[in-house]
């Protein structure tokens, strides 16, 4: 009987790792016919809702002119571009067309969670008229993995109070507050490049955030002539963005920091750095209401920390 019992066990635990197996579906987008798609959105659209299981969709090299929607309903879901410089999806509206404003100018909108992008680009290119979003998340527990971020005017809109993002290896560039919003980012490894005099960040942190956006072990370059860029400015009052470990070219202002003309800003702004290098870093030259971290304060910093709640949420890159 006990023989019995334990064939019985080991078959349904072979039976679920069978299922699990299966569950781990792949399917292809291709621009020339040749996968199950030609569009990224048709491959969105053709996964189920609310899933319990990861599906990667595959893309391969190509240019995809669409605005991609990933709804709320659509989680576990990693699209994985053939190379990050190859796939490329691509539209170009901004602000000024028919009056539509910043937040309906995005090639992709991310409404979903649990959320994985890797090896792809997504662009905005737009003539540079207003405002115009590369990429807008809504859901939490996002990844962007090796991914290209391409825009002028706010290029990275992360929307939305209490979620959680994660940017690793990743290039990032623009011209004005091309990173802004509410959540909490983590980007580490990346490289940000500032195509124009002006400002990197724009946050938007609730005051009862901690952590907005944290850039670890990034590299801050710039295109030839640009010579004035400030590290952030505040969107909103309790705007936090913090620099650990970070290479600033010298195009980074002395002051680093900017109130947004309004000097009451300055009484709520968390802005911090901590062990930058590079020709950018003037620890002296700093505006006074701007802070550098101590050991033990930048301690706080960790991806566990950073990311509260970590025990349903621990983003492996």
């Amino acid at each position: 009987m006990l023989k019995q019992l334990i064939g019985i066990t080991l078959l349904i635990l072979l039976f679920g790792i069978s299922v699990k197996a299966q569950q781990q579906d792949t399917v292809v987008v291709a621009r020339d016919g040749t996968g199950k798609y030609r569009t990224v959105q048709e491959a969105v659209e053709g996964v189920r809702a609310f899933m319990d299981y990861t599906v990667i969709i595959y893309v391969k090299n190509g240019i995809y002119k669409e605005k991609l929607v990933i709804p709320s309903w659509v989680k576990n879901v990693e699209i994985v571009g053939e190379s990050s410089e190859g796939t490329v999806i691509t539209y170009d509206d901004h602000a000024n067309i028919n009056k539509m404003g910043t937040f309906r100018t995005y090639t992709v909108k991310i409404e979903g969670s649990n959320i994985t992008l890797r090896n792809l680009t997504i662009e905005n290119n737009a003539a540079q008229l207003g405002q115009a979003v590369a990429l807008h998340t809504e859901g939490d527990k996002l990844r962007f993995i090796n991914c290209r971020f391409l825009g002028n005017q706010d290029t990275i809109y992360t929307g939305a109070e209490g979620t959680r993002l994660l940017f690793t290896h990743c290039y990032i560039e623009g011209t004005t507050d091309f990173i802004f919003g509410p959540s909490t980012a983590l980007f580490e490894d990346c490289t940000i490049h500032s195509k124009r005099n002006s400002y990197i960040t724009a946050a938007s942190t609730p005051k009862e955030m901690e952590f907005g956006y944290i850039f670890k072990n990034c590299k801050l370059t710039a295109g030839p002539g640009v010579d004035k860029v400030y590290l952030g400015r505040p969107w909103r009052p309790y705007a936090a963005t913090a620099f650990i470990h970070c290479e600033m070219g010298k195009h980074i202002c002395p002051a680093g920091w900017e109130n947004w003309k309004n000097t009451e800003n300055e009484k709520t702004s968390r802005y911090a750095e901590f062990a930058n290098t590079g020709e950018g870093v003037n620890v002296s030259g700093r505006v006074k209401w701007s802070s550098q971290l101590s050991k033990k304060e930048v301690l706080r910093y960790s991806i566990e920390n950073i990311f509260k709640n970590c025990t349903d949420w621990c983003p492996a890159k």
